[in-house]
């Protein structure tokens, strides 16, 4: 069986994106960006809400085809070959390759994706990881948290619901990035 693993890069006080929306504040540099890519590499398929698929469909486009640091190619590569199923009632159709429009999220149909699946699932945005979160289908949390502290905005992990976790992994970046891994004990 697959591990569902919700991935996010926020803020030190757990935001997603402030309140303006904005995640500029987040951007990797080097050192960080191969260490998500890690994470990403094992990803069969990522499960996103619209807003999220708009953001990485960047990854589809001649332009991250043509950034010359390598590790940009490198999650170019691995972003472009998992497949990506996309939560919308409003995407006609998706704009990128190995794509697939979902109206709803259906915790049943993602714990049968998960039994069925060889390779592991990363659920993308808020929204749709706070359905998975509270449907008790997350498996693994990893979060790389820069340091900054925004006060507000959308928050990685939804509000009302406790977890208990198990820290599994953590590591300091030259930036002041930390990046944790925990596993859910349920």
């Amino acid at each position: 069986m697959a591990k569902l693993i919700y991935f996010g890069i926020g803020s030190l006080d757990g935001y997603v994106a402030d309140a303006e929306g904005s995640f500029d504040w987040a951007e990797p540099d080097p050192e960080v960006h191969a260490a998500a890519n890690e994470v990403a590499r094992p990803i069969g398929t990522y499960l996103y809400g619209r807003r999220m698929y708009d953001v990485m469909s960047f990854w589809a486009t001649p332009d991250a085809e043509k950034d010359p640091e390598p590790v940009m190619q490198d999650f170019t590569r691995i972003w472009r070959a998992a497949q990506k199923v996309v939560f919308s009632t409003t995407l006609a159709e998706a704009s990128t390759e190995r794509t697939r429009i979902e109206r709803t999220f259906d915790s049943r149909a993602i714990a049968e994706l998960k039994r069925m699946a060889t390779t592991d699932i990363s659920v993308g945005g808020a929204n749709i990881a706070a359905q998975a979160i509270a449907a008790g289908l997350v498996d693994e949390y990893s979060y790389f948290a820069y340091p900054v502290a925004v006060g507000g905005g959308t928050p990685f992990f939804p509000q009302g619901v406790r977890l208990d976790l198990e820290l599994v992994e953590v590591h300091r970046f030259s930036s002041g990035v930390v990046s944790m891994r925990y596993r859910s004990q349920h």
